[in-house]
Parts: structure tokens; C-alpha cells; sequence
């Protein structure tokens, strides 16, 4: 009989390479000959936006399926989550902490903002324009952004990274290796501290309450903040220039 903690190291895994294989590198279909001159001819768009269109909708689709791929696994193995000592934060907690995170997140980020400025890092960040245009010009794409990736990373990179190295090192190391390698999935090195900081106060969340309610409660609140901000840029900018000075 296998052990719990053997069968949650086998659901994380699995996990690992659902997010890996279903949801990073399922795209790479796409280069079976004919296949993506097929899908692209029967949007119905301009030339110019058919390839991002197809993107984003295949971001979302294999987003749900990599999601619904998770959850499966998950709930075949109940102690899955049981991977702390002590009393776990209720649910109301968890969402409270949530709300808490995500302000100190943006804290987090303004401080790792002014870091980047004196060391001479331009503000802007590619991965978040690349994703915003996605979503301008297909919506769907704003599902992806603001809540499948958000659950989908911290499934993996919370609860499979951080919570397997969590069993066998000390919360330091196990919070810095999981920050630095949910930063660098984004490539999006320039801004690497920022990404960093994020995946470290995620990881604090979830080890403070136990329960990663309380993170993906903060990334989603994150995620929908910086995606609606974006998608908003210059009627916001427009409100700014408005106001008496």
C-alpha cells in the first residue's frame, strides 16, 4: 500500500507536468503540418489578428483542460493539502489573508519598482503588454489571465514546489527556490525582482494560513487588477490629465 505522503508526491508530479505539457507547451500542436493554416482560416478576422486570436483561444482552451486536469487529480487524493502541522485558517480567513496579500503585493511591487529604477530598469513589462493585447483583442483571454493562471500557478508553484520543498527544508530556502522559479516561467527576465517578490509573498500567504485559498485569492485579485488597469490605460490616463493639478 502506497504511502499518503508517497500518493501526494505522485499527484504533484502529475500535476507538474499537466501545467508543463497541457498548459505551457501544447502550442507546439500548432507545428504539425497544415494544422495551424487550418485552425487560421476559419477565424473569421483580419489577417494581421488571426495569429494572436488563435493564441489566446488556445491559451484558454488548454487552460481549462489543464485546470480540470488538476482538480481531477486532486480529489482523487484528499490529503493532497495536509501537508502543514497546526490548525489551518478558516475559509473566511483564508479569503481575509487573500485580500491582505494582495495589497501587499502591491506594496511588494512598488518597492521592487523603485529597486528596478536605481539600478536603471525601465518600467514596462513585455510579458504584460503581450498578454494585454491578447486579451484587447481576444476577451476570453482575460479568463486565462485573471483566474485559470492564477489557480493553475499556484497549484504548481505553491503547493507543488513550495509545499514539497517545505517538507524537507526550512521556510527560506523553499520560499526563495519557488519565487525565483515562478519568476523566471514568466520570462520576463528584466523585471525578474518584481515577479520574485511576488512569489514570495504568495508563498508566505499560504504558509501563514495554510490553506492556498488565501494565495490564489491574492494572484487573482492581482491578475484582474493589472489586467483591467491595462485594458483601461488611457481613459484612466485621461481621468488623471483631467484633475486640477
Amino acid at each position: 500500500m502506497q504511502s499518503p505522503r508517497f500518493k501526494a508526491q505522485k499527484t504533484a508530479f502529475y500535476i507538474l507536468l499537466t501545467y508543463i505539457f497541457v498548459f505551457q507547451l501544447s502550442a507546439f500542436i500548432l507545428f504539425i503540418p497544415g494544422l495551424r493554416e487550418f485552425i487560421v482560416g476559419l477565424i473569421d478576422a483580419p489577417a494581421a489578428q488571426k495569429g494572436s486570436i488563435l493564441v489566446a483561444w488556445w491559451s484558454t482552451i488548454f487552460g481549462i483542460l489543464s485546470l480540470i486536469i488538476c482538480l481531477v487529480l486532486v480529489n482523487r487524493n484528499k490529503q493532497f493539502f495536509n501537508i502543514f502541522k497546526g490548525e489551518k485558517a478558516s475559509t473566511l480567513q483564508a479569503i481575509g489573508w487573500g485580500i491582505i496579500g494582495f495589497f501587499l503585493v502591491l506594496l511588494g511591487q512598488s518597492i521592487g519598482a523603485y529597486i528596478e529604477m536605481a539600478i536603471g530598469i525601465e518600467a514596462g513589462s513585455e510579458n504584460t503588454a503581450s498578454l494585454t493585447e491578447l486579451a484587447k483583442l481576444a476577451p476570453i483571454m482575460i479568463l486565462v489571465i485573471a483566474i485559470i493562471g492564477p489557480i493553475l500557478e499556484e497549484l504548481v508553484f505553491r503547493r507543488v514546489i513550495f509545499g514539497s520543498l517545505i517538507q524537507v527544508q526550512g521556510f527560506w530556502v523553499s520560499t526563495i527556490v519557488s519565487a525565483v522559479v515562478f519568476a523566471a516561467i514568466h520570462f520576463d527576465f528584466t523585471h525578474i525582482i518584481l515577479y520574485t517578490i511576488c512569489g514570495l509573498i504568495f508563498a508566505f500567504l499560504y504558509y501563514k494560513t495554510k490553506r492556498l485559498l488565501t494565495s490564489i485569492v491574492a494572484h487573482i485579485l492581482l491578475n484582474s487588477f493589472v489586467i483591467v488597469v491595462q485594458l483601461n490605460i488611457e481613459k484612466l490616463q485621461k481621468m488623471v490629465d483631467s484633475l486640477p493639478q
